[in-house]
């Protein structure tokens, strides 16, 4: 019989690293199934279906939109940062109106989502703890929504530069992949 709380996922962590258009959108797939996994492991949880869908949702919007498309990242090999560049400033920039009530859902989604993750064997326990510790500065990406919203003339460049959207581990990933 199979454990309603932890749905069987058949992937190893290979599975989600692309090189090629052809081989992203086959991760793509893959994320969209492990995100119903996850809508479904957050059911099994107690959670009512509607809030499983806005934090399946929040998660697919961070795994397929910013890990994927932008940082071209593993799902299942998290790095050091990258929750806070998500947070800090990618969220922000590429929102038409940031707001921290919006933000702070996707970072319990992410939270959430590596939750399942580390129950799952895919993650370690540090890698968690670095996610959690990351997802949880509240305070920080709250100045930094408030700060960009009060941006005139050019302090947009001495804005991003506190947090590069492209992270020097972006940088040589993406030289890496491309």
């Amino acid at each position: 019989m199979t454990d309603q709380k932890n749905p069987i996922i058949e992937f190893e962590h290979d599975d989600f690293e692309f090189a090629s258009m052809e081989e992203e959108l086959q991760v793509d797939e893959r994320c969209q199934s492990l995100l119903y996994s996850f809508y479904q492991y957050l059911q099994a949880s107690g959670m009512a279906p509607e809030a499983a869908s806005e934090l399946a949702f929040s998660a697919d919007y961070y795994l397929r939109d910013y890990l994927l498309d932008f940082a071209r990242q593993n799902v299942m090999r998290p790095k050091p940062g990258i929750v806070r560049l998500f947070a800090a400033t990618w969220f922000v920039t590429h929102t038409l109106d940031p707001e921290m009530k919006v933000l702070e859902r996707h970072l319990e989604a992410i939270r959430q989502f590596y939750r399942f993750l580390h129950g799952q064997h895919f993650i370690s326990v540090e890698e968690l703890a670095g996610i959690e510790h990351e997802a949880a500065q509240l305070d920080y990406y709250r100045q930094r929504i408030e700060s960009f919203l009060a941006i005139h003339g050019d302090g947009y460049f001495a804005w991003e530069a506190e947090c590069p959207l492209q992270a020097d581990f972006l940088k040589q990933d993406v030289q890496n992949h491309g």
